[in-house]
């Protein structure tokens, strides 16, 4: 890896066409804003909508983002898959088009024993040279990954291995995971942001936000970063309020892709339906007066 796996790292949205067919175009802007905003890379995984996707498409969006990053910043891939053979091989692709970290969240679609588990991602780690951070992301898909779980995957594998834990609770699930490692494993905050004024202060390497928020997001990181409580507490209460809106996934992507059109970077909110989500005309409301709070205060 030519690059550190640290800070922030957003979550970018895909952009569709009304076709339903992914806008390259304005993914390539998408990317530019973030490292305008001072990301220290780019991530595609749940919120890219991958679940959605081909696996062909899911290949081309990997390509593209090294490409549109050019080395400005880290790129990981999201390759969890319900098999093992589909998450080496998207895995050994990441590497080939030259991201610098893979993703995986584990198969849904089966409730694995851990021995399984623990076989998935020991082969989705082997496949490449790459670090590994392993999501659970079991706060909208899955089923949840104990401390003591994902502990033993970094004392198998070492440093290589990263962790992005969003199983409620999320806070001491993250002190729960550093105390079993002696505080060596890298963790992610997968929270959105929401968590972040607590999450940081358990310690965090990074965190993954979306990509509609980021400019505060990285704000207030700098804040926490800083110890600049005024500027902590200015920010992290619109953030979170935001945030609170989304109650799964498909909310998630309403928000953020409305978000991603006010700010004139999407065209349009286009998701890939089935939703289980859409923003009605008094949450739309809400979401755009605190946005426009948090733009003030910025």
């Amino acid at each position: 890896m030519s690059l550190q796996l640290q800070g922030v790292l957003p979550v970018l949205h895909l952009p569709f066409y009304e076709n339903l067919q992914i806008d390259y175009d304005t993914l390539q802007v998408e990317v530019d804003f973030a490292y305008q905003c001072g990301a220290d890379g780019v991530v595609m995984a749940m919120v890219t909508e991958v679940l959605r996707l081909r696996e062909q498409e899911r290949q081309q969006v990997a390509e593209k983002l090294v490409k549109f990053s050019n080395g400005r910043g880290t790129v990981v891939i999201s390759v969890g898959a319900e098999s093992t053979f589909t998450a080496t091989e998207l895995a050994r692709h990441a590497e080939d088009v030259g991201a610098d970290a893979l993703m995986a969240i584990p198969p849904i679609a089966t409730a694995l024993v851990e021995d399984q588990l623990r076989r998935y991602f020991h082969d989705v780690f082997a496949a490449t040279n790459l670090p590994l951070v392993v999501q659970d992301a079991s706060s909208y898909v899955g089923k949840p990954m104990s401390a003591a779980f994902q502990a033993q995957l970094f004392n198998d594998l070492g440093e290589r291995v990263y962790f992005k834990p969003e199983a409620a609770p999320v806070g001491p699930v993250i002190s729960a995971i550093h105390q079993l490692t002696d505080t060596k494993a890298g963790i992610f905050e997968g929270s959105g942001g929401s968590m972040l004024v607590e999450n940081f202060r358990r310690g965090l390497t990074g965190t993954m936000p979306g990509t509609d928020l980021l400019d505060a997001i990285v704000a207030l990181w700098r804040a926490l970063e800083k110890n600049d409580e005024d500027r902590i507490y200015a920010l992290a209460p619109l953030v979170t309020s935001i945030l609170a809106l989304a109650v799964n996934l498909d909310a998630y992507l309403a928000i953020e892709k409305h978000l991603m059109r006010r700010r004139g970077i999407f065209k349009n909110e286009v998701v890939r339906g089935p939703v289980g989500f859409e923003l009605d005309t008094m949450t739309r409301a809400e979401v755009d007066r605190l946005f426009d709070r948090l733009m003030a205060t910025l």
